[in-house]
């Protein structure tokens, strides 16, 4: 049952940033970082650790789980180290993510050759 809950949570988010292209008219980007700040406001309610344990990897594998990322490490440390904890936390948890992004878009860039 968790594999049904995994495809139609992580299809909603895909169906959330398909309306935001279509309908709204957004860029990527823009949608993106929406998403984003949608993921970092549920877990700023309390929302977005609920549904991960809903839906697994559905919640966990978006980018709205980046969000989710960035405050939950920054509010875990603000508690453990203060304030310098927030800046601290948002790397700490979401280093190797962006690691690997930045890494494979280096390997990416010498393999592909851009059009122009």
């Amino acid at each position: 049952m968790i594999f049904l809950w995994a495809f139609i949570i992580g299809g909603l988010f895909c169906v959330v940033g398909q309306l935001m292209f279509d309908v709204l008219k957004l860029t990527p980007a823009h949608t993106m970082s929406t998403l984003v700040v949608i993921g970092a406001l549920m877990d700023a309610f309390g929302w977005y650790d609920p549904l991960v344990k809903f839906a697994g990897a559905g919640a966990s594998v978006p980018i709205t789980s980046f969000g989710n990322s960035l405050v939950h490490g920054a509010l875990t440390e603000l508690q453990n180290d203060g304030w310098i904890g927030v800046i601290t936390g948002i790397f700490e948890v979401t280093s190797a993510g962006i690691s690997a992004a930045i890494i494979f878009s280096f390997l990416a860039a010498l393999v592909v050759r851009p059009r122009g």
